[in-house]
């Protein structure tokens, strides 16, 4: 009779120690999930926020067009610009300094060859990566012969950097 009471009271304890297994498991893997949601909130708030309005933009002829660049390639003086689609200063060059290069002599008459060129660097501790986005769909835009209208409008919409202005919701 001794030995059932010995068997019985091991069983519970060892009924107890799975139950304590079990009840450890569930708190860690309940916290985990917890950081995980943390962590993604960012993600899914923007994906369920509501697109937005858009900018239009009229769409402008440019002299010597060629995908990414304008002017003549063999033009002396050759501009290559870096640009991220959602730096505001970026933002501020093409809206002042770049619309007047462009619409300048210098390009129409061969002396300029002006290149763009995609540099998405504020993506660089985000995780929704919306300048690496824009650089891409740029590069679609470019693919159908319309990157310079695309510049534009990317332009005309960007938002605070990594807002949700760049996500696939709201490309136009």
């Amino acid at each position: 009779m001794t030995i059932n009471r010995r068997d019985t009271i091991k069983a519970q304890r060892t009924k107890k120690k799975r139950q304590k297994r079990m009840n450890t498991i569930i708190w860690v893997g309940g916290f985990i999930l917890l950081l995980i949601m943390i962590l993604i909130s960012p993600t899914i708030y923007n994906s369920l926020k509501p697109a937005g309005s858009f900018v239009r933009i009229t769409p402008e002829a440019r002299p010597i067009e060629n995908g990414k660049s304008i002017g003549d390639p063999n033009a002396k003086v050759k501009i290559e610009v870096f640009e991220d689609f959602q730096c505001p200063a970026c933002k501020e060059f093409t809206s002042s300094v770049e619309i007047q290069l462009l619409q300048s002599a210098y390009i129409t008459s061969g002396q300029v060859y002006y290149e763009f060129m995609n540099y998405p660097f504020i993506d660089s501790g985000s995780i929704t990566k919306e300048s690496h986005q824009a650089s891409n769909a740029s590069m679609c835009a470019l693919e159908q012969g319309r990157f310079w209208d695309y510049h534009d409008i990317l332009f005309a919409n960007q938002g605070a950097e990594n807002s949700g202005a760049f996500t696939d919701k709201r490309f136009p």
